[in-house]
């Protein structure tokens, strides 16, 4: 662990603290700087079971951070990928209304593509809808050219070669175990043993809110982990998908609903189902951990966020357990679909940050403490939006 004293710590192996190691080294003349992450390898979480979606920012508020940072990003993304010669497609996406009801919501995520700078947003009727995929219903859609999949944890490991070839060092099975701030820095308690560093940048994705408990800072948010499930397509049944299938979302979540991907590796994904989890890396419906679903059943932003929410969580539960309910879901945007075609199934969990209040944090949310930054919300698409968050943690970084 080198002598265990360092310039900049950062803590969380994924896509965002990956990113902004990387330019970190890239930027500041010859830091010191180490990355820690609790597992044997990185990228094992949100960053490692994402769908591999380079969002264009279709549906984001325009002049939001994660319009602005979605679309800095996805450029940067791209341009990384060329360069390092990582494989991504462009397969493009529609966003399909089913009735009249939806069309006024469709065409508000148009205008917002519009003005994010989506290129080649469009919309199109059921006959343009059938060229690009045949198998689809809908009577109009969002037709967005420019969305692309690209494999996240390929990024990563990317990212992570440039970081040590600068000089940067990574600790896995490094696990933070207690925090303390001094005069002379941050005491970084691993399960490597002590780290010391003059600043701090959490990236911890789902304990991101316990690490800024540590340094007390009282984020006024608290992460409630909710396990997103999938299904991919059996081979015979993927033919029924050229690209991204997506309903018009409820905008009152910030969930996207059940939907359809193509992965980089040519299979395709549906889903997912959103339900709550019992432990932060709950990845199986079984996964508990007592102390972790105790901080979220005594948080009160949870009892209200669940009042408000509590009919479409119940859906969600319903769907999770029936699988014919996720089919029948699937069907309406793509009635070929059936139960059987929905086969080996998977998980992430999403680290979702909710407020005192109850509210689903949907923006970015990286604050500043002694000595420290912190990223408290990082939701998709953050992964598409990586280097340009890491760029934005960097500047703040020399600010100290």
């Amino acid at each position: 662990m080198s002598n265990g004293r360092y310039d900049i710590a950062v803590v969380g192996g994924g896509i965002i603290g990956l990113s902004t190691a990387m330019l970190l080294a890239r930027r500041l003349p010859r830091p010191k700087i180490v990355l820690l992450e609790k597992e044997d390898d990185i990228a094992q979480h949100q960053t490692g079971h994402n769908s591999g979606v380079i969002h264009a920012g279709i549906y984001y508020a325009p002049g939001s951070a994660k319009a602005s940072f979605c679309y800095a990003g996805s450029k940067m993304l791209r341009r990384f990928c060329d360069e390092r010669g990582i494989p991504y497609e462009t397969c493009g996406k529609v966003i399909v209304a089913v009735d009249d009801d939806e069309v006024p919501r469709l065409m508000d995520l148009h205008e917002r593509g519009r003005m994010n700078g989506v290129a080649g947003v469009e919309v199109i009727g059921p006959e343009r809808l059938r060229e690009i995929e045949p198998h689809a219903a809908g009577i109009r859609a969002v037709h967005s050219p420019e969305t692309g999949i690209v494999d996240y944890a390929a990024v990563a490991r990317a990212f992570a070669h440039e970081l040590t070839g600068n000089g940067g060092e990574v600790l896995t099975r490094a696990q933070v175990i207690g925090l303390d701030a001094d005069r002379e820095g941050v005491r970084i308690r691993t399960s490597l043993g002590e780290v010391t560093a003059s600043l701090l940048i959490n990236c911890a994705g789902l304990y991101a809110d316990r690490l800024a408990l540590d340094m007390g800072i009282e984020p006024g948010l608290r992460i409630v982990p909710f396990r997103g499930e999938f299904f991919s397509l059996t081979p015979e049944s993927s033919r029924l998908v050229n690209g991204l299938v997506y309903p018009v979302p409820d905008p009152r979540l910030p969930f996207l609903g059940v939907h359809f991907t193509k992965r980089i590796d040519g299979t395709v994904e549906a889903g997912p189902n959103a339900v709550l989890a019992f432990a932060r890396e709950g990845y199986r419906s079984l996964d508990v951990d007592a102390v972790e679903l105790w901080e979220t059943l005594r948080y009160g932003g949870f009892w209200r966020m669940a009042r408000t929410h509590w009919r479409s969580g119940v859906r969600e539960q319903y769907r999770s357990a029936v699988k014919g309910r996720l089919a029948k879901s699937l069907q309406t945007l793509v009635p070929e679909v059936r139960k059987d075609d929905l086969v080996n199934r998977s998980a992430g969990v999403r680290a979702q940050a909710v407020d005192v209040k109850g509210r689903l944090v949907q923006d970015f949310a990286i604050v500043q403490g002694p000595k420290s930054i912190h990223v408290l919300n990082a939701p998709s698409p953050a992964a598409t939006a990586s280097l340009a968050i890491g760029s934005r943690i960097v500047d703040l970084a020399q600010e100290y």
